[in-house]
């Protein structure tokens, strides 16, 4: 599978946060945007593995592997930092990031010494980070599990432009960690799109989201 350009912006909410009307970005993009339409939420449960080396090289490159069951990507998700800067574009809301992100399916097993079959690191992943990890073992470090609420924002057209993510997760660390949790949401779009982003963080600052204090999921749970 060819790589992925992430685009997102991370917003931290208190549990009992509302979701506002996406309807609303129509008033905030101006005339000759274009009508945008707020899908219906639907859920996701998500129950994901991260990897790393025991010295944490990956998370030390701002690197995250993870194995993912659930949601419409489900499979092994590779996230290197790179790709354009979108701070670079003055019209967008801070905290706007990219990151490369790689696929690969699940179906990768072993069978350990016990007989149980243990996930495995696919081979072509593995290999994008070899500079990284210096071919040391990739081990589980943590688990995370999120009610995810997708609301779909879409064009005119009926193209999606966005996708509004609220993230109620569950992390512990490997293997005994106390779980920690928190509400997230995330603004993902396919191509930059700083109207309509700036317009969807506006709505959500307008309803009492409050800037991301971390840059992922993962990053949250290891600096708690």
């Amino acid at each position: 599978m060819a790589d992925h350009l992430e685009i997102e912006q991370k917003f931290d909410v208190d549990p009992d946060f509302k979701l506002p009307d996406f309807a609303g970005v129509n008033a905030r993009l101006g005339e000759g945007a274009g009508e945008v339409t707020a899908a219906a939420p639907v859920l996701h449960l998500l129950s994901a593995t991260y990897f790393d080396t025991a010295d944490g090289r990956l998370v030390a490159g701002k690197i995250t592997l993870r194995r993912r069951i659930g949601g419409a990507d489900e499979g092994w998700h590779l996230k290197l930092p790179g790709g354009p800067q979108p701070q670079a574009d003055a019209r967008l809301p801070a905290g706007v990031s990219s990151r490369v992100e790689v696929h690969a399916p699940l179906d990768t097993a072993a069978t350990g010494d016990d007989g149980a079959s243990a996930p495995v690191v696919p081979e072509r992943l593995a290999a994008r980070v070899a500079k990284v990890t210096g071919g040391l073992p990739l081990n589980p470090i943590a688990t995370l599990d999120t009610e995810r609420t997708v609301v779909t924002l879409n064009g005119h057209d009926g193209r999606p432009l966005a996708e509004i993510a609220d993230d109620a997760v569950t992390a512990r660390r490997v293997p005994s960690g106390e779980p920690l949790r928190w509400r997230e949401i995330e603004v993902e779009v396919p191509t930059s799109a700083p109207d309509l982003q700036r317009a969807a963080a506006n709505l959500l600052f307008a309803a009492g989201a409050r800037p991301a204090g971390h840059g992922s999921k993962l990053a949250r749970l290891l600096n708690s």
